[in-house]
């Protein structure tokens, strides 16, 4: 055992010198990680594109208040001569010029006057429909802050189980070639000593399991951050500390209603859907507007015309508004609907997660102090195992045990500790009051 032992070390420094090659290594602290993430966000460019949309259709709602403004020009070949038939009393076309071309052009101006609202309620639902795409995205930017927190919490995690996993596998290892030259001497049964052998296995499995944990949460985290798959993230072991004492659930329920992006979206949705039905109600209304134009046309030999400038006011109605049914008005008042029971599915989710988050928060830190109690225990334990059975008073198997109750209990307090800090961070992201530096 003492061969392969040294062989496993000898393998572990040579694919340790391998991979700080084919590695780059790169210190991050979860601040600096969750800005990353945020800046190679893809779906954080979705909803910048959807932000895009929504400004170029408030463009397009105050164009129309603007006037429309056309020119067109026209010239005509005529091969064939054209029969002209003038109804002028006194007046006859016969031998008159021959017309083989017509040029003409118009320009026409209108004006908007009143369209029942219309134009003003599209450009404030416009407003209403931006401000929420922005708040939809700050909303996207806090989950994804948790989310890049949380894959930095595992990949500590995993670093930290390595960590106190080789410190262990040493220490058996240790042992275990202790243990060889008390069997050879004598001293104890090899019954015992493969009893012992069979935990340093154990504990190179659990090491391989979290080497293996370890190098799937650095690939993740890696593609969260947008930086090569061959660099090595090395965490700030100091974030677990960062987590503070909670107030009542009342207090973290009132800044949700006050702070949650997605409800301040929703509410701007349910204004824009509001001037929406007012806008539809308005297609029943007529159109009025400043009408202008001018006309110049040119048939040589014939006619010429210039300098005909009209201006005029226009009324539009639809009259068969008088007979169909408003199909926008009932859309509208449908989609308000809709959006007033999502307002009130949201509140009652808002109120649910907070007291959930609150209560997660609670007993993460509630854990600490058992894990630590436990720890100190399974520590104790070892040490008077490990004494008694220096002097004969206890068997392999229990110091085996109490060596293995030990690994897991200061594993315990590190996972708990950083589960307490991620739990925290998930309460705060819950009140969309979760920091973004």
């Amino acid at each position: 055992m003492k061969r392969i032992n040294k062989s496993v070390i000898a393998i572990s420094f040579f694919i340790g010198i391998a991979n700080a090659n084919a590695q780059e290594k790169k210190q991050i602290t979860l601040d600096e990680a969750v800005q990353l993430g945020i800046e190679n966000s893809k779906s954080l460019k979705i909803d910048a594109a959807k932000i895009e949309e929504a400004t170029a259709d408030l463009l397009a709602a105050k164009n129309r208040q603007l006037p429309d403004l056309s020119v067109s020009a026209s010239y005509l070949y005529l091969p064939l001569k054209p029969t002209i038939d003038l109804k002028i009393p006194g007046v006859s076309a016969a031998g008159g010029p021959e017309v083989h071309q017509v040029a003409y052009g118009s320009a026409n101006l209108t004006v908007p006057i009143y369209s029942g609202g219309r134009i003003k309620y599209g450009i404030q639902s416009a407003k209403y429909l931006v401000e929420a795409s922005k708040l939809s995205s700050e909303n996207d930017k806090v989950a994804i802050a948790y989310n890049v927190a949380q894959a930095y919490n595992n990949l500590f995690k995993a670093n930290q189980s390595i960590k106190v996993l080789q410190e262990n596998l040493s220490a058996s290892a240790k042992r275990d070639e202790t243990f060889l030259k008390l069997e050879n001497n004598g001293v104890i049964a090899r019954n015992d000593r493969l009893k012992a052998n069979l935990q340093t296995s154990n504990i190179e499995l659990q090491l391989l399991e979290a080497q293996n944990n370890y190098s799937i949460a650095n690939i993740n985290m890696d593609l969260l951050l947008g930086l090569p798959e061959t660099t090595e993230i090395e965490v700030d072991q100091n974030y677990i500390d960062e987590a503070s004492d909670l107030k009542p659930v009342s207090f973290y329920v009132n800044e949700a209603y006050e702070n949650r992006n997605d409800l301040k979206s929703l509410d701007q949705q349910r204004k824009a859907a509001e001037l929406g039905t007012r806008s539809a109600k308005a297609e029943n209304l007529p159109s009025i507007a400043f009408t202008g134009g001018y006309v110049a046309a040119d048939i040589p030999k014939f006619l010429t015309i210039y300098n005909a400038v009209n201006v005029g006011v226009g009324i539009s109605y639809n009259l068969s508004n008088l007979w169909k049914e408003n199909s926008a008005l009932k859309q509208s008042k449908a989609r308000e609907m809709q959006l007033s029971a999502t307002n009130e599915l949201l509140n009652d989710n808002i109120k649910l997660e907070v007291n959930r988050e609150y209560q997660n928060s609670d007993y993460s830190k509630k854990r600490i102090a058992v894990f630590e109690k436990a720890a100190v225990q399974a520590n104790e334990n070892y040490r008077i195992t490990k004494n008694k059975y220096d002097n004969g008073l206890a068997t392999m198997t229990e110091l085996l045990d109490a060596d293995a109750a030990q690994i897991a209990a200061n594993v315990g307090v590190i996972n708990a500790k950083a589960d307490a800090v991620l739990a925290y961070r998930k309460l705060l992201q819950t009140t969309g009051t979760l920091t973004i530096k």
